[in-house]
């Protein structure tokens, strides 16, 4: 396949059948058995079990470590080794790339802008390598700057992932309802953007969640909070756990309400992957659905993507 006939998906660690079921027959997995880099022909297709997807990937000869290396920097400066096959040599090839910082992001903070291409060897001769991805990240990993003293639990992680790839983020004294709080991952980190959060959940927050100032509690179902009870907020956030169809109904009564302007939530799998749940949410327009790198078996939908 030419580049221009072929995108290449990586699949997030243990996800490689969800990424496969999207792709369809065509897809070939490089690697085989255990690893999740796909090449199928055309261009992207909307797929959200990816951690990266390759754009118009290239397949490059190479005669050695240093030819390859040499090849790649030639196309531009920034590369993350995507291990495949032959992990001693292509370190090598790696290693005589410009280094490129894997420093932990600190939130809130832009994403990096400096394009990252991804590459893998293929075999001792031959690279396939793609100088512009969906990630900015490398292999889609993203590392944090951890608070280890302040939120409950770790799932304040994925909430500072995906407003990072939004590209926004709560601003101060904006309205923001936390769906299924508990005990406050999310509420917590909402706070310390200078949010003023509206915490709904029948369990309790962590004390020290609760006494925050710019934090309210409610100890209610967050599927019996009806948009127009509520009223309008900037921002309306769920990490509740429900089956994806009924979250559905739930994010689509808040769209066609108009009292929220922005929109984060978790689709959690119980189970097998309910494909037909994540197609609903796939078809909604202006949103966008994809596997962040601290999700587990569940997807994030946002709106307006």
């Amino acid at each position: 396949m030419t580049p221009a006939e072929s995108t290449a998906y990586l699949a997030p660690p243990g996800f490689e059948a969800e990424l496969a079921h999207e792709l369809g027959g065509d897809a070939e997995n490089l690697g085989g058995p255990g690893h999740g880099l796909f090449l199928a022909p055309g261009p992207p297709r909307p797929v959200a079990w990816a951690a990266n997807v390759w754009f118009a990937p290239r397949r490059l000869g190479i005669s050695s470590i240093a030819d390859g290396a040499r090849q790649l920097r030639a196309i531009q400066r920034n590369w993350a080794l995507c291990p495949l096959k032959l992990h001693r040599r292509a370190a090598l090839i790696q290693d005589k790339l410009p280094h490129v910082s894997a420093k932990p992001l600190k939130f809130p903070a832009a994403a990096p802008t400096a394009p990252l291409g991804s590459w893998a060897l293929l075999a001792a001769d031959e690279i396939l390598a793609a100088p512009q991805c969906s990630s900015p990240f490398p292999n889609g990993k993203v590392a944090f700057d951890e608070n280890k003293a302040g939120p409950p639990n770790r799932a304040y992680l994925k909430l500072w992932e995906a407003l990072t790839l939004l590209g926004r983020w709560p601003g101060k004294d904006e309205r923001c309802l936390d769906l299924g709080s508990s005990p406050g991952g999310w509420t917590w980190a909402l706070a310390q953007l200078g949010a003023r959060v509206e915490s709904v959940d029948k369990a309790p927050l962590a004390p020290a969640v609760a006494g925050l100032a710019n934090v309210a509690y409610r100890k209610e179902s967050a599927f019996a909070l009806k948009p127009a009870d509520v009223g309008r907020v900037d921002w309306l956030f769920s990490d509740v756990v429900c089956y994806p169809d009924r979250l559905h109904r739930l994010v689509t009564a808040w769209i066609e309400s108009g009292l929220a302007r922005n929109i984060v939530c978790t689709l959690k799998f119980q189970g097998e992957t309910d494909f037909v749940a994540q197609a609903l949410f796939a078809a909604v327009p202006g949103g966008r659905l994809l596997h962040l790198h601290h999700n587990k078996h569940e997807l994030t939908f946002l709106w307006p993507a």
